[in-house]
């Protein structure tokens, strides 16, 4: 079983995944710095329970929460360019996920220890994150060569 380690080509599904996870978090980042997508925008604060602002109107941000999107996403796209790598983020990065699900649940919405911020629809939010970044690692690890390289392979072996 060979495992692509290059940073160019075909991507594998785990790649793929990974890719897209990124860029989804890269734009949940920058749109909770756009006032309209996320109201409230003036009582955006840089960190703590405080921060009024909500993305879609549903979910609690401020800038530092946005500012993790933002890293978060940027470490997807940079590690998506293997498959180990890949593999590595979406487990670890649910994990992560899983870890802040539990945070939010045990520090409640409007204590100081609520730094993130994060509200109910957060903490639900990051629980589906996690078992799906998670469950995605280990659905698509074992395919290690991209679809194209395998049927390529399979067709010259004829």
């Amino acid at each position: 079983m060979t495992v692509s380690t290059r940073a160019t080509g075909a991507r594998t599904g785990l790649q793929k995944a990974a890719l897209a996870t990124g860029a989804l978090f890269l734009l949940v980042g920058v749109l909770g710095f756009i006032p309209g997508i996320t109201t409230n925008y003036e009582s955006l604060g840089m960190a703590g329970h405080g921060s009024g602002a909500l993305l879609m109107g549903v979910f609690q941000v401020s800038g530092l929460h946005n500012i993790v999107h933002l890293a978060f996403g940027a470490a997807g796209l940079l590690l998506a360019r293997t498959h180990q790598q890949a593999r590595s983020f979406l487990i670890y990065g649910g994990v992560i996920y899983l870890v802040l699900w539990l945070y939010g649940l045990l520090v409640g919405d409007d204590t100081p220890a609520n730094f993130v911020p994060v509200n109910g629809a957060d903490n639900w939010l990051h629980l589906a994150l996690g078992l799906a970044m998670i469950i995605l690692a280990i659905l698509l690890s074992p395919r290690t060569t991209p679809r194209r390289s395998r049927e390529r392979g399979l067709n010259a072996q004829s």
